[in-house]
């Protein structure tokens, strides 16, 4: 099936950085808070499912795809990438709206309600935890000793990291590798998952590496106790970078949220049980107060 047609615009955010974000469907917003190095083209069935009762506005992370450097030096963490997702909510004149949000977008959505409750009407939090993301990783309890030091070490040689990384996106057996090392489940869309694979040829590797080891020290766990929205939980049951069992802990500690685990996803749950995913999200937005 041919990709959705979304509508490229920009705005300038809060330091300057040029921000460009995409539109597509019809309805009540849906701010898609990306993962790391994804674009609006993860969502790809998510859009085509609901964009005729939904307008879904997605945005490319600061230094990322199409959007510009950032204007300040160094202003990489999470919540300069919220107050990035408030912009473009003020651009297209939004004063509330779903969001969804997708691994490192999951903490993106949190710090957006930390900034501006106001202007959230519900989350749904997809393959992410709430923060220390590499505490969980596998279930191990100790990555987040290893992992930091191993990216700030890549960080310092970002050229080499880009060259290995056009050479893995030109490998053909890419999606059957991941498929094996059990990083994708076998009903994986292999066309969305090509497409974000291919993209990241174009990465700055400098600035990427920066975001993975920003994304550690981010902490809004102290928050999830006082969400006062609906809020769904979505988990794969085989995601070994954000696990069920961090998942379920943070869904516990949300006043009223849902949770569901998806039995054989990993962290690409949303492309590989798209059907699934979203009849759930639509079901939570119907019973929850936003109804198309």
């Amino acid at each position: 099936m041919p990709q959705p047609l979304v509508e490229e615009r920009r705005v300038r955010s809060f330091d300057g950085t040029d921000i460009a974000y995409h539109v597509v469907g019809q309805g009540r917003p849906v701010l898609l808070c990306n993962g790391l190095g994804g674009s609006w083209v993860a969502w790809t069935h998510q859009i085509r499912y609901l964009q005729d009762r939904y307008r879904f506005i997605s945005w490319d992370y600061r230094g990322l795809y199409r959007s510009g450097p950032p204007g300040v030096a160094g202003a990489l963490h999470i919540d300069a990438h919220a107050r990035d997702g408030l912009a473009v909510m003020d651009a297209e004149g939004i004063d509330s709206a779903a969001l969804l949000g997708w691994s490192m977008g999951v903490q993106v959505a949190l710090e957006m309600f930390h900034l501006a409750p106001e202007r959230v009407a519900n989350m749904t939090l997809l393959n992410g935890v709430s923060g220390q993301i590499y505490e969980s990783v596998m279930n191990l309890g100790f990555m987040d000793k290893v992992v930091p030091p191993v990216l700030r070490a890549l960080g310092s040689q970002p050229r080499w990291v880009e060259a290995v990384v056009r050479q893995a996106v030109r490998f053909p057996a890419t999606v059957q590798l991941a498929k094996g090392l059990g990083l994708a489940a076998g009903t994986l869309d292999e066309d969305v998952f090509r497409a974000l694979a291919a993209s990241f040829k174009d990465l700055d590797m400098g600035i990427y590496l920066k975001l993975l080891e920003l994304l550690g020290e981010h902490d809004a766990t102290h928050l999830l106790s006082r969400v006062d929205v609906p809020v769904l939980v979505v988990a794969g049951d085989r995601d070994i970078m954000t696990p069920q069992a961090a998942a379920a802990k943070m869904a516990a500690a949300i006043p009223e949220a849902e949770l569901m685990v998806i039995a054989g996803g990993t962290n690409y749950a949303a492309v590989e049980y798209p059907e699934l995913v979203n009849l759930r999200v639509e079901k939570f937005w119907l019973t929850r107060g936003y109804a198309a």
